[in-house]
């Protein structure tokens, strides 16, 4: 352990900057032996602080060269002191403003944590968010000290062509003597040092641009590693598609003269939204039909979008302390959410958004980590970057969407940009743009961003057939979580309908309401409990809960089976319709899994087997809607259900269902598959074609669960050779976990044939670490070996590493121990290196009290064995101690 813990930070610590910057110019020089950083600072004392507090400012690992206050040197231990590395605190007085210089040595080449300024390859750039700026020279890092930057680049002209910072170019490139050259960049907008951004190296730059609706002319450049320029066309479309939509929706236009993205390998994050300097992960620019999956390209489009809004909900208007994360987080992601489901099918994409929320962000709100969307307090904030500060973050704006309606949403949001533009704020403030522009009283819904936890929402209801109503009555409630012993109840809209014995929606009119009911409606609970009867409902309705999934709640309701089953059939709400399924299923397969553990013959019944069917045989449904009902739910989300999870027996049952699927309706998937394979363009990009591939290789999924040698060999001919990844992909995620004697040959081969594609080796190590093959963790050890794997390459560490402890609960959860005791050694290793990445490794032992004793031990035994490590980072620290003294929570 280490020796002195870090303390937290506090929310209700914060305290205003006692001094604010109003302008940075900053020179970079970047030397073969370090990089020379002189920056100037132009201060003032702010008047909204209270206190006289000497000059403080953060760092981290610099080399501090010289320290210069309105032009005079000063000296160390007498006019200013550096404490602990981390602080250069001035003794000597300030003035009321001033300007204050600084020259620092820093080392790029060996920034293993990639933060601050960093070499990743031949590409050296900056990640500074949320506390990097430090390691690149002396400054208030927090996000409410917003100034306007001016920057010089100054390099070798011929190993860094290319020099890159943010806003606009101020002037053009000057050759300096010794073969080298200088850039200045100079940002118009006062941001946070956190949005700060360099780039240097030789790049290859795909050029193309926008005109804004007020008719400026927007140069927009992508940049990444020559050689692949040719996989950027659907990044630099979405761009596009993502500027126009921002416009037509809530009228932002992009405010520079150029905006750049640059495509870089090593880097911890997804992307950057640093302002008009974009610093993306590869994996979220680079897409080629030969070497993406449509899964990928999707993915793309999402990140682009979600990087370009944050110009606007993130950038012009930031967070005042790091507690707001959400602030621009949720919001961000919900307005991405928007955005692809204006580009793609909106109910495939709220499925997916839910699905991803129940699967990973419940299990967060129920864990030992559980936080609320905005923290109280944090020992490292890179901890924060989670599922429930991002996604349950854009549940919180979407319910106020949900509420508020569209023109109620977005008169909230013009009243929020024309209050704070310019500024650093809080969630309280954006509420209070919402409930003044809509004159509504929204106070109670605060409670969604300070309290933790998943709310349940148990529904009844009772029909009275003299009277003809039907009464809904809901019962919310949340369990005790981490620091928050007493919950309250919090405002739920609930979007709802009844459904009639022909499969119609009926006018759900409540008791006392004049009006012919609409058949869709949202129902806002505030109470622990709360009744609403609807009137003139000529039959028992079959109630319709929680349409396009409302609320981030856990809901129950006594449906039976043929309630569910009629509900998938007939009910008007994609989402509410496909997660009538899932209901069905998971209560199936939590009877097999249960069955099997005692040792009894598990059974499908026929309705199931029917109910599948008929959505299978429909041709009528929407390709990827069905492709999305007819997966069944995963072990993870099967497990999340079970007071004690029953990790073999959830495999086996849910192998089972799938084998005996395959097997009873292997006629229905072949003619369907081959039906779709005839339609099928591989290079096509639209939903239709997307919608079509994800349906024929979910028919293919199940036909290579049937032991037959004709099918077995067709699904090595696709992955050996489709002619779009998507494809190939698909039969070698059949491969990875069956028994075909062609298994290792045509993993070989792929691995020779995509050697050179990082991004295409990353799946191979995927597929590899996912298998619920017996031999999985040994392989993984192995691959750990393999020449292209570097624990220094986060990419390559979520493949194998976090492929394996997150996406892969039989294997790592193994009952020996061999995979929690495979993912510490890698957890001690890579804290060393990267503690960003290790702390998000450790994670994956955050559900350790839902397993049986034998496993619980040894999980705990690994993080004990982390914990004792000499120099621990506090990034893992905070993790592990935080999951060690959770309480029993079943």
């Amino acid at each position: 352990m280490t020796s002195a813990a870090p303390q937290p930070v506090r929310l209700e610590d914060y305290a205003p900057p006692p001094y604010l910057v109003d302008e940075v110019d900053l020179s970079v020089d970047i030397q073969d032996a370090h990089t020379l950083v002189h920056a100037r600072l132009t201060m003032r004392t702010n008047s909204e602080s209270s206190g006289d507090s000497p000059l403080q400012l953060d760092g981290h690992g610099l080399e501090t060269r010289a320290v210069v206050l309105d032009g005079q040197e000063l000296r160390e231990g007498t006019d200013y002191r550096i404490e602990d590395g981390q602080s250069l605190i001035v003794t000597r007085p300030v003035g009321a403003s001033f300007v204050l210089e600084t020259v620092c040595a820093i080392d790029p080449a060996n920034n293993t944590a990639l933060e601050g300024f960093y070499a990743a390859g031949p590409i050296w750039c900056t990640q500074c968010e949320a506390q990097g700026f430090r390691r690149i020279t002396w400054y208030p890092d927090r996000p409410d000290v917003m100034a306007r930057f001016t920057v010089s680049l100054e390099a070798d002209a011929a190993r860094f062509p290319v020099l890159l910072s943010n806003g606009n170019p101020h002037g053009e490139a000057e050759s300096l003597p010794g073969g080298r050259h200088r850039m200045r960049w100079h940002d118009p907008h006062p941001k946070p040092c956190y949005l700060f951004a360099m780039v240097a190296g030789d790049l290859a730059c795909v050029e193309d641009s926008f005109v804004t609706r007020s008719g400026r002319l927007v140069a927009l450049r992508f940049f990444v590693e020559h050689g692949n320029e040719d996989q950027v066309s659907y990044a630099m479309q979405a761009l596009k598609n993502a500027m126009l939509w921002d416009e037509r929706a809530y009228g932002f236009e992009v405010d520079l003269n150029t905006y750049s993205v640059v495509a870089v390998g090593s880097f911890n994050m997804g992307a950057m939204e640093n302002k008009g300097l974009n610093i993306f992960n590869t994996s979220c620019v680079l897409a080629r039909t030969d070497q993406a999956t449509d899964g990928d390209f999707l993915y793309v489009e999402k990140v682009i979008g979600h990087e370009y809004f944050h110009n606007w909900t993130g950038n012009r208007i930031t967070c005042r302390d790091w507690f707001q994360l959400s602030l621009k987080e949720g919001l961000t992601v919900f307005r991405d959410q928007q955005f692809s489901a204006a580009m793609n099918s909106p109910a495939v994409e709220r499925i997916k958004e839910a699905r991803m929320l129940r699967v990973r962000q419940f299990a967060e709100d129920e864990g030992p980590t559980s936080h609320p969307v905005r923290p109280n307090q944090y020992m490292a904030i890179d901890n924060f970057y989670t599922a429930t500060v991002y996604e349950k973050g854009a549940e919180v704006v979407r319910m106020l969407h949900t509420m508020l309606g569209e023109a109620g949403f977005r008169r909230g949001m013009d009243l929020y940009v024309r209050r704070h533009d310019g500024q650093a704020v809080r969630c309280e403030d954006f509420l209070a743009a919402m409930a003044d522009a809509n004159d509504q009283d929204l106070s109670a819904f605060m409670g969604w961003y300070t309290q933790s936890g998943t709310p349940r929402l148990e529904a009844t209801g009772i029909y009275d057939a003299t009277a003809r109503r039907f009464t809904l009555t809901l019962r919310q409630s949340s369990a005790p979580t981490p620091g928050q012993p007493d919950k309250h109840p919090l405002p739920i809209p609930v979007r709802m309908g009844l459904l009639g014995p022909d499969g119609r929606d009926l006018p759900a009119r409540l008791e006392g309401e004049k009006e012919e009911g609409q058949t869709s409606r949202v129902l806002l609970i505030t109470q622990p409990e709360q009744s609403f009867t609807f009137t003139d409902i000529p039959a028992p309705p079959v109630p319709s809960l929680l349409r396009g999934f409302s609320a981030p709640v856990r809901l129950t309701y006594p449906w039976s089976e043929e309630e569910l089953t009629f509900l998938m059939k007939h009910d008007s709400d994609p989402f509410s319709r496909w997660d009538a399924g899932q209901v069905l299923a998971i209560r199936l397969l939590l009877t097999m899994t249960d069955t099997h553990a005692h040792g009894g013959p598990m059974e499908v019944p026929g309705h199931f087997i029917a109910a599948f069917a008929r959505i299978l045989e429909d041709e009528s449904l929407d390709p990827a809607f069905a492709a999305t009902a007819l997966s069944l739910p995963g072990e993870m989300e099967l497990g999340q259900q079970q007071r004690v999870v029953l990790v073999d027996s959830l495999h086996a049952a849910r192998t089972m269902l799938r084998r005996h699927l395959a097997e009873t309706l292997r006629d229905s998937f072949q003619r369907r598959w081959s039906q779709l394979a005839a339609q099928s363009d591989p290079q096509a990009l639209d939903g239709a074609h997307i919608g079509q591939r994800a349906l024929q290789n979910l028919c293919l999924s199940y036909l290579g669960l049937v032991e037959d040698d004709d099918i077995q060999a067709q699904v090595v001919s696709q992955a050996l050779h489709a002619a779009n990844m998507t494809d190939v992909m698909a039969a070698m995620a059949i491969l990875a976990d069956g028994q075909n004697p062609k298994r290792d040959e045509v993993f070989s081969a792929f691995h020779q044939k995509w050697g050179h594609a990082p991004l295409v080796v990353d799946k191979w190590f995927s597929l590899q670490a996912t298998s619920s093959r017996s031999d999985t963790v040994g392989q993984v050890r192995e691959l750990m070996k393999h020449a292209d794997f570097s624990m220094k390459v986060p990419n390559r560490v979520y493949a194998l590493l976090g492929g394996f402890a997150k996406n892969n609960q039989l294997q790592f959860n193994s009952a020996n121990g061999q995979g929690y005791a495979l993912v510490g050694d890698a957890i001690i290793e890579l804290d060393q290196l990267n503690p960003i990445v290790a702390a998000r490794m450790a994670t994956a032992f955050g559900r350790w009290r839902s397993f049986d004793a034998t496993r619980q031990n040894l999980m705990r035994q690994q993080m004990e064995r982390i914990l004792a490590q000499p120099r621990l980072s506090p990034n893992t620290l905070e993790i592990i101690t935080k999951t060690l003294e959770a309480p029993e929570t079943r």
